[in-house]
């Protein structure tokens, strides 16, 4: 046993040295095919175990010989180059000039096959995150892929992504859509994108209420003009139970209350006084009294801690 043990180290120490170049040629065929993840190939069709297995001790061998052949910077540099080389040569092609509802579902659609493709190639690379990564104080390589995509996608398109997104809320208020798994997924994608941070998302947040409010705002006087005040109370609960419907499909629950809130007092809170004015010179409508008025408005659900 002893003997068997010398005589694999032995082989070992004798294993050729692999140079930068040699361990080019074994990567990129791998890289090649874990590009062709952005075309829909399933990664199941494109490695067997044992390619796999290949292309991650080519690159483990490369991070442990001694120097001069020690290549882990180098390697860094070339999973990040490929993060990018599948960027700009299939997803940017695939969104750019893209506009609305089509610039979304595209933008899903290669997200979700980059994220595949970038975990295919991070298994290549992965003595580099409990090796290398650690010691430079590098960002990891799961890290690295989401600041890739944000740097050379979400930078440039986040504007129209925003607009696109909240066209989409409107639309679907106006009951004109059916893309509410769009709009959860365009929610998940900006807090994926942010990297650990939820800025993106409390934009997008701010922008959904921003547009709520403008919306209620130039609706408010013609639902005063031409409802009763009865009517108008009834539209008011319609709305908000419309609201939180359909907002808890992609919003956080605390931006679901947000929003609520927001809704509350734009029908009900500044418009008290005038309902009230209103239902006094109604005459003859006593369908509900402005007790019942009150009593209803209050009772409505907000949120579960609102």
């Amino acid at each position: 046993m002893l003997r068997e043990i010398v005589e694999v180290l032995s082989e070992k120490k004798m294993k050729k040295k692999l140079t930068l170049e040699e361990g080019l040629n074994i990567l990129n065929e791998g890289i090649a095919k874990a590009m062709m993840i952005l075309d829909g190939y399933p990664t199941s069709t494109l490695f067997t175990c044992e390619e796999y297995m290949k292309l991650y001790d080519c690159v483990y061998d490369m991070c442990v010989q001694h120097p001069p052949y020690e290549y882990c910077s180098e390697l860094y540099d070339i999973f990040q180059k490929a993060l990018e080389q599948g960027i700009t040569s299939r997803v940017i092609p695939a969104v750019k000039d893209k506009s609305h509802i089509i610039l979304l579902y595209e933008l899903w659609h290669m997200w979700s096959k980059y994220k595949i493709m970038a975990k295919c190639l991070g298994g290549f690379f992965l003595y580099l995150d409990r090796h290398f990564v650690e010691d430079r104080k590098s960002a990891s390589l799961s890290d690295l892929s989401i600041s890739c995509f944000h740097d050379l996608v979400c930078v440039e398109l986040y504007p129209k992504l925003l607009e696109a997104a909240i066209c989409l809320i409107h639309e679907d208020r106006d009951h004109n859509s059916v893309c509410k798994d769009l709009l959860k997924n365009v929610s998940t994608f900006f807090v994926e994108i942010g990297r650990g941070s939820m800025r993106y998302y409390e934009n997008f947040e701010g922008a959904v209420l921003s547009n709520t409010e403008t919306y209620y705002n130039y609706l408010v006087p013609q639902w005063l003009q031409h409802y009763s005040s009865a009517d108008y109370v009834l539209k008011a609960e319609f709305c908000l139970n419309q609201e939180k419907e359909r907002t808890s499909e992609f919003l956080h629950q605390t931006s679901v209350e947000k929003l609520l809130r927001l809704v509350h007092g734009l029908l009900l809170g500044q418009t008290a006084n005038q309902l009230h004015e209103k239902q006094k010179t109604e005459c003859g409508d006593s369908s509900l009294s402005y007790q019942d008025m009150l009593s209803r408005c209050a009772g409505l659900n907000l949120g579960e801690r609102a």
